[in-house]
């Protein structure tokens, strides 16, 4: 079986299982999001930790950081309020900080634990409980997928200039371009499924959501180059780890968090979109 086999048959069984419990959203889907966030920040520190030249990345400053996300992990578990959460994030992340500049220990648990605390509370507070929070999802999913999808294919069928060279050498323009028309198209389809108006304003969130989830992966592949590594992990065949799938998504539902937010509020962030 080739890579490209096994990279396929990985994605559409694991597509299937994260579609059937968005489907059922609520306790199911906040222990998606939590499981997310916790391995995102295992394997980020994982690779920071075993790079690291100093000690202070392997002593009380990590033992602190991985309780804090098993902590975080709770809060979006128990469903704290949006504005908790986010007070929580800030407020772990500044400990984390100070500690590690204090102590000169790691720089690098601070901002692994607010990109995975960001990305498992933007993903749990988009989907909710209602109607208007599975089409969020399932708006983002489209958008991040056909963006990923596309942005493969039509890179590999027409080459040309690469995107960024330095970071990730095989992401090519036209298909950053490419993937960005896929995903605008992707995202207008479940609108029009959906029923919902403002199809232009759909149209150009997709557009920012695609550009910012190709933003995201090119921001991991920096980190796995900063650190030496080819994956941030091992669990799924034919991706590697779990930041290594998600790292366009999560980047792509934190600018989305962000702009049900302005448009709705921090509690109910789908609503400002996606309310028919």
């Amino acid at each position: 079986m080739s890579n490209l086999q096994l990279r396929i048959i990985s994605a559409l069984v694991l597509a299937a299982a994260v579609l059937a419990i968005t489907w059922f959203g609520g306790l199911p889907f906040r222990v998606l999001a939590a499981a997310i966030g916790g391995a995102i920040f295992y394997e980020w520190s994982r690779m920071a930790r075993q790079s690291s030249a100093d000690a202070g990345g392997q002593g009380l400053l990590a033992q602190l950081a991985d309780g804090f996300v098993l902590v975080f992990a709770v809060a979006i578990v128990i469903d704290l309020p949006a504005l908790l959460l986010i007070g929580l994030a800030l407020l772990l992340t500044i400990v984390l900080a100070v500690l590690a500049k204090s102590r000169a220990g790691s720089p690098w648990e601070a901002p692994g634990f607010a990109y995975a605390a960001l990305s498992a509370l933007s993903i749990a507070l988009l989907r909710g409980d209602g109607k208007e929070g599975l089409i969020a999802i399932l708006f983002l999913f489209a958008v991040v997928w056909a963006t990923d999808i596309f942005a493969y294919f039509v890179g590999r069928a027409i080459g040309g200039p690469k995107l960024a060279p330095s970071i990730s050498p095989g992401k090519t323009r036209s298909g950053a371009v490419g993937g960005m028309v896929a995903g605008v198209i992707a995202g207008l389809l479940v609108g029009i499924a959906a029923g919902l108006p403002g199809l232009w304003l759909l149209g150009s969130v997709a557009a920012l959501l695609s550009i910012v989830s190709q933003a995201g992966d090119l921001f991991e592949s920096w980190v796995k180059r900063r650190h030496g590594v080819k994956d941030s992990g091992w669990i799924i065949p034919g991706h590697g780890g779990v930041m290594d799938r998600v790292d366009g998504l999560v980047a792509a539902a934190f600018a989305l968090y962000v702009i049900g937010w302005a448009l709705g509020d921090a509690g109910h962030p789908a609503l400002g979109l996606f309310a028919g």
